[in-house]
C-alpha cells in the first residue's frame, strides 16, 4: 500500500443548511473516487437510503456507488484508525474521506484530531473545512448559536444555500457578514447541493503538516467588498477586488468605503495585521507561543505570509487554536514588496495586544 496520505474533508454547517444534500452530489458525481462518510449527525435527514449492506457490529455501511459509511460511536480518533486499518488489509477501497459533523458541533476538535493524533496525523491528510450556510435562517441561528459561528470561522470554503428563498439585499448582507467573520474564505451560492467536485474537494486549506503548497496572495484575493450590485454576482462575486485596501475585512464598524447598514456584533470576528518590516524569527516565534497559550482556545484560525529577516524566501503560516505549523514558499520577487500579511479569525480576541505584540516583534 503506497504511503501517500489519505485526503480528508470536514463538511460542516448548522442544521438544515443542506450538508447531506451536497453530500449525497458529491457521492453521485465522485466518479472513480472511492469515498469513505464518517457520520457524526443525529436527525432524520441521512443518507441510509444509499445503503445497500449493513455490518452492523462495525457500523460500516456499504453504499450503492461503492462508497462506505460509517458512524461514530466512539471517538473520531479510533474511526479513522480503524478505516486506514481496514484499508491497508484491503478489507475496504477507498481514496479519500469526508467527515460530516453534527449540526451543532464545533469543528475545532474534529480538526485537532489530524494534528494532535500521531497515528491519525501518519495517515491522513486533512484538506479543507468546507460550511454550509443557509440563505433563510443563517441570520438568526448567527445571532443566537456561536457553534453556527464557529463553522463560518473555521471555514476555507463556505457554500451558501437556499438563497433563491431569501431577499436578495438580505443574501448580500448575509455575504457581508460572513466575509467580516472569515476573510479567507471564498463563498459561493448553491441551489440544491450542485457544485462542481473541484470546489468541494482537493481544496488544500491548510498547511499545518507543511506539505502542501499555499498560495502567498491568498489576502489579495479576498480583500475586497461585496457592493450592493455584487449580490447577483453568484459564484464569483469573492474576485472583486476591494478598492480601500480591504478595509472591510477588518472588525471596525465603520471603516472607509464598508457598507452602511448595521454591523451585527458577533463573537467570531477577524482582522488583518500587516506590516512591510521584516520580523525577527525568534521574537516572533516567542510571541506566538505565548499567545497561543494564552488565547489558543479562542482562535479559531489564523494564516499568514511572512517577511522574515535573513530569509529570501515567503513563510506561510497557519495554525488552529493552539497547533500551529509553517514552510517556505516561493522567494520574494525583484520587484515585490516584502509585506508580511496575517489574518485572525477568532473569539472576542484581544486585537491592540496581539498587533503591539507582532509590532514588538519586528526588526528595529
Amino acid at each position: 500500500m503506497s504511503s501517500v496520505l489519505i485526503p480528508a474533508t470536514i463538511l460542516t454547517g448548522f442544521l438544515g443548511s443542506g450538508k447531506t444534500t451536497l453530500l449525497k452530489r458529491v457521492l453521485g458525481e465522485a466518479h472513480g473516487s472511492r469515498i469513505a462518510v464518517i457520520e457524526n449527525e443525529f436527525g432524520e435527514e441521512n443518507i441510509d437510503n444509499e445503503i445497500l449492506v449493513q455490518d452492523r457490529d462495525e457500523q460500516i455501511v456499504q453504499m450503492s456507488n461503492g462508497c462506505i459509511c460509517c458512524t461514530i460511536r466512539d471517538d473520531l480518533r479510533a474511526t479513522l484508525s480503524d478505516l486506514a486499518g481496514r484499508r491497508r488489509r484491503g478489507e475496504l477501497l477507498f481514496d479519500r474521506v469526508i467527515i460530516e459533523t453534527t449540526g451543532v458541533a464545533d469543528p475545532g476538535p474534529v480538526a485537532q484530531t489530524f494534528f494532535m493524533d500521531d497515528d491519525v496525523a501518519s495517515q491522513y491528510l486533512l484538506d479543507s473545512i468546507v460550511t454550509l450556510v443557509d440563505a433563510v435562517h443563517a441570520p438568526q441561528q448567527l445571532d443566537t448559536r456561536l457553534e453556527a459561528q464557529r463553522q463560518v470561522g473555521f471555514a476555507d470554503r463556505i457554500f451558501i444555500s437556499k438563497s433563491d428563498l431569501a431577499d436578495a439585499a438580505a443574501v448580500s448582507q448575509l455575504q457581508q457578514r460572513l466575509r467580516r467573520m472569515n476573510p479567507r474564505a471564498p463563498q459561493q451560492l448553491v441551489h440544491f447541493g450542485e457544485v462542481p467536485l473541484k470546489e468541494v474537494l482537493d481544496l488544500r486549506g491548510f498547511n499545518l503538516n507543511a506539505r502542501l503548497e499555499i498560495d502567498p496572495d491568498f489576502l489579495v484575493e479576498q480583500e475586497h467588498h461585496d457592493h450592493a450590485h455584487d449580490h447577483h454576482a453568484h459564484d464569483h462575486d469573492h474576485d472583486h477586488e476591494h478598492e480601500h485596501g480591504g478595509a472591510c475585512t477588518e472588525d471596525h464598524e465603520h471603516g472607509p468605503g464598508c457598507a452602511h447598514h448595521h454591523h451585527h456584533d458577533d463573537d467570531v470576528k477577524s482582522f488583518v495585521f500587516r506590516a512591510t518590516q521584516a520580523f525577527d524569527p525568534a521574537r516572533l516565534e516567542e510571541f506566538l507561543g505565548t499567545i497561543v497559550q494564552i488565547y489558543g482556545p479562542r482562535m479559531l484560525r489564523y494564516k499568514g505570509v511572512l517577511n522574515m529577516k535573513g530569509i529570501d524566501r515567503k513563510v506561510v503560516f497557519q495554525g488552529v487554536h493552539q497547533l500551529m505549523g509553517s514552510d517556505l514558499a516561493a522567494a520574494w520577487g525583484p520587484q515585490e514588496t516584502r509585506e508580511s500579511r496575517i489574518v485572525f479569525i477568532g473569539i472576542d480576541l484581544p486585537r491592540d495586544i496581539i498587533e503591539q505584540g507582532l509590532r514588538q516583534a519586528l526588526v528595529a
